[in-house]
């Protein structure tokens, strides 16, 4: 086994990281809280302690030369420290800092001048008591800011994911609930965007300041998960050397070294920033199979010193199609496992089930992922190709909320 490197984490993306680190005879070592975590079978070692344990990861620090994170929710202020003793971290804590809460990557957007959705604090919503009181009247409940309309979108700053943080906003009255029942210290709210089309990179910029990029891809969503993904979306040139530049800039001006993934908003208002993610990210699990370096061999290589390479697709296109939880199911119960769907998945064409391991299933719950070969070279074949094989998974394995299930 060659060189060592550390992962605060041990989720479906950190198991995804092993499998990749095994290929490449790299040893991870894992802190995760559960002896259950998915990464815990395939890590060549384990730190069982929750992830926000800076004495857990100092631990960690003394059995490999760096340390990378499954996931943002990262206590920087209590890593410092480690930091300044010469733990080193990939992405840098200081790059990390303004990526970690929604704010401080709207604010960021806002320095570098980067298209994204116009935004306030929830804060600013709330009235000054003053107004009122010389007015003589009651102080209204919430005030929408100048300049802005609704419908809006709330998002919780720190802890939201998979749509939980998020919601919208119809009118003054679900401003002045929101207010009542938040933090709103801890929100942000920004206009409702009419797209056409949800979009997604994942980019990685190494040690010596090269930029890569997968190919850019559309995404789509089911209840504010992500359902599916296809690589490559038709897009113009001009398009994709847009998002490119994006993301270049971004991990430049941060000197960002490691896996950054971007979320883009397509329509008439052109390419709009939605949300940034510090690590490898749901819309490139297709590139295990469908790209000569998958996003953890990105990652790998790049928190290990390595060069990176631009990445190309080994076939046309590829469908990556999100198996989530359509039943409450205990982990004892006997079907838990969806054996029986997993089964007649696996048995498709051109078809690679990835199964996380997690223990029970609920409603929407991310339980793995189907990528699915495209043969069509033409993009508009493609996409036929792409939607017949969603129906064909779909038939197996319904969203949650529909029947059906094979």
């Amino acid at each position: 086994m060659g060189p060592a490197i550390g992962i605060v984490g041990g989720g479906q993306l950190a198991w995804m990281l092993a499998e990749a680190a095994q290929r490449r005879q790299i040893a991870l070592q894992v802190q995760t809280p559960s002896s259950e975590d998915p990464a815990v079978s395939l890590a060549a070692g384990v730190v069982q302690a929750p992830v926000r344990d800076v004495a857990a990861t100092a631990e960690l620090a003394t059995r490999c030369s760096a340390i990378s994170f499954e996931n943002e929710w990262i206590d920087l202020e209590g890593l410092a420290p480690l930091a300044a003793q010469g733990v080193q971290f990939v992405p840098s804590l200081q790059a990390l800092q303004p990526l970690v809460c929604k704010r401080n990557q709207r604010e960021l957007l806002q320095r570098l001048n980067l298209p994204s959705p116009r935004w306030f604090p929830l804060t600013a919503a709330i009235p000054p008591k003053a107004n009122a009181a010389s007015a003589g009247r009651p102080a209204p409940a919430a005030v929408c800011p100048e300049g802005f309309s609704f419908p809006l979108m709330a998002k919780a700053a720190t802890g939201g994911y998979d749509g939980k943080g998020t919601a919208v906003l119809q009118g003054l009255d679900d401003l002045a609930a929101l207010i009542a029942r938040v933090d709103p210290a801890n929100w942000i709210v920004e206009e409702f965007v009419a797209f056409e089309q949800e979009l997604a990179l994942v980019a990685a910029r190494d040690r010596f300041g090269e930029v890569v990029c997968l190919p850019l891809v559309q995404t789509h969503q089911h209840q504010q998960v992500c359902d599916w993904v296809l690589a490559p979306v038709e897009a113009s040139h001009a398009l994709q050397q847009a998002a490119r530049n994006i993301a270049a800039s971004l991990l430049t001006s941060l000197d960002y070294v490691g896996v950054l993934s971007l979320e883009f908003f397509y329509g008439r208002s052109g390419l709009l920033i939605n949300e940034l993610a510090p690590r490898t990210h749901n819309s490139g699990h297709y590139s295990i199979e469908a790209s000569s370096s998958s996003q953890f061999d990105l990652q790998l290589l790049s928190v290990s010193g390595e060069r990176l390479e631009e990445p190309s697709l080994l076939v046309p296109g590829a469908l990556m199609v999100n198996l989530l939880g359509f039943e409450q199911r205990s982990a004892e119960d006997p079907a838990a496992d969806y054996s029986e769907q997993r089964q007649a998945l696996s048995a498709l064409p051109e078809a690679h089930l990835h199964w996380y391991g997690k223990r029970g299933s609920s409603l929407g719950r991310k339980l793995g992922h189907l990528t699915v070969l495209l043969r069509s070279s033409e993009p508009e074949q493609r996409r036929d190709e792409a939607m017949q094989r969603l129906q064909q998974v779909r038939e197996i394995w319904p969203l949650p909320g529909e029947t059906g299930a094979g």
